[in-house]
């Protein structure tokens, strides 16, 4: 391990597990009657995880950018184009593929994933969430975990475990076959995002993809917040 930075890396699965157990017990619910929420409760973490990466580059002599090593013109369209197109090719397979293992549906998708909120805090995730999860799980799991570590497959597995590891409890559920899912979905994305960071050292295509792909989830939760009987529609599809 080069740095502290590493230990940073399982401080998003302890925390969504803290609120969203927390939330249902200050509620006097359970976590499942919780779980449309997912999307203000990661933006708020995206949130206070940028907050808390920014401080911890600042205390070790460095700026957020430099933490992820962003290099200014380093970046070509080409490489985000290529790189976007591979994350979502990866990302909806990995869904595809776990939720057939898991569920036997092709394509599976979870209905607490796009259950509505109230409108304003739909619109307010849909600007938030794809932004600051990118610049979050990003800033992380590759700034922290991947250059946190001098071994090449430790710098790659550790944080490609902990980074679809959080995934497992967006929402929590005590589910185990909700859990493996969850975690299998994002497994193959998390690796090959790690992988690929190792090799270029360049976050920026990453993160254009990431924050793209999550664009198109909470776009499901918007529509459902803002259009009266969609979501019911989805569900009888289902």
């Amino acid at each position: 391990m080069k740095n502290r930075s590493a230990w940073l890396i399982p401080v998003r699965c302890i925390v969504f597990i803290l609120v969203f157990v927390l939330g249902a017990a200050i509620a006097g619910k359970d976590v499942t009657s919780i779980s449309n929420w997912w999307t203000t409760v990661v933006t708020v973490i995206n949130i206070l995880t940028v907050v808390m990466l920014v401080v911890f580059a600042k205390k070790n002599g460095k700026t957020y950018l430099e933490l992820i090593n962003y290099k200014k013109g380093k970046t070509k369209i080409r490489q985000v184009v290529i790189t976007t197109i591979v994350i979502f090719l990866v990302g909806i397979g990995g869904m595809y593929l776990a939720g057939f293992l898991c569920y036997g549906v092709i394509p599976y998708a979870s209905p607490m994933m796009i259950e509505p909120v109230p409108a304003a805090l739909a619109v307010i995730n849909f600007l938030l969430l794809p932004v600051t999860t990118a610049l979050a799980e990003d800033g992380l799991y590759l700034g922290c975990g991947v250059n946190g570590f001098e071994n090449k497959i430790a710098a790659i597995a550790v944080p490609a475990f902990f980074y679809a590891l959080q995934h497992c409890f967006i929402p929590v559920l005590w589910d185990p076959r909700y859990i493996i899912y969850r975690f299998l979905s994002y497994l193959p994305l998390t690796i090959i995002l790690c992988w690929y960071y190792h090799k270029k050292r360049n976050p920026l295509p990453v993160m254009v993809g990431h924050a793209l792909i999550d664009v198109m989830t909470v776009a499901w939760v918007l529509a459902t917040s803002l259009v009266p009987g969609f979501y019911e529609q989805m569900l009888s599809m289902g």
